[in-house]
């Protein structure tokens, strides 16, 4: 028998219409303490047999209405996570994926990315996602992991 936990099923919490709260630090890495907050919509569903999800999303920053969509595929192999992003303001680029799994209810994804330039590590977390209103946060470290710096955060409440 297997130890091996089968995680395919991780992300069917999201699925379905939500209303998101975004708080996001206007400046990443820098010091900066100023937040700003906004409002937006997803929709979830599941593609690839359910191997996978579509996370579509409208965001109302301040300056303007921005499209995005989270695709997530699982791979049974390592049971591991991978999470690309994909927005209307670059819409041929897929930004690094972080990849992870859950663990004892957290979701924790990670990659190693730049950040005008630098070397960044990306940590993705999902929180209380059995509790009916998950919460997604986002950080960066500069220091190879040691220290993180939340920069962005979506708490979802359905819609």
């Amino acid at each position: 028998m297997s130890d091996k936990r089968d995680g395919a099923r991780d992300f069917d919490f999201e699925f379905g219409r939500w209303a998101v709260q975004h708080r996001r630090l206007v400046d990443r890495l820098t010091g900066c303490t100023e937040w700003q907050s906004f409002s937006g919509q997803s929709e979830t569903r599941a593609i690839l047999g359910g191997l996978g999800n579509v996370e579509d999303n409208i965001l109302h920053f301040p300056e303007g209405d921005y499209r995005a969509v989270a695709l997530r595929s699982y791979d049974t192999g390592t049971q591991t996570w991978a999470i690309w992003w994909l927005s209307s303001q670059d819409p041929h680029h897929l930004d690094t994926p972080v990849k992870g799994a859950f663990k004892g209810g957290v979701g924790a994804f990670y990659a190693d990315d730049q950040l005008r330039g630098q070397p960044v590590r990306v940590r993705f977390l999902w929180l209380n996602c059995a509790g009916g209103n998950p919460r997604w946060e986002q950080a960066f470290s500069g220091d190879g992991g040691q220290t993180w710096e939340t920069n962005w955060t979506m708490d979802f409440s359905r819609a």
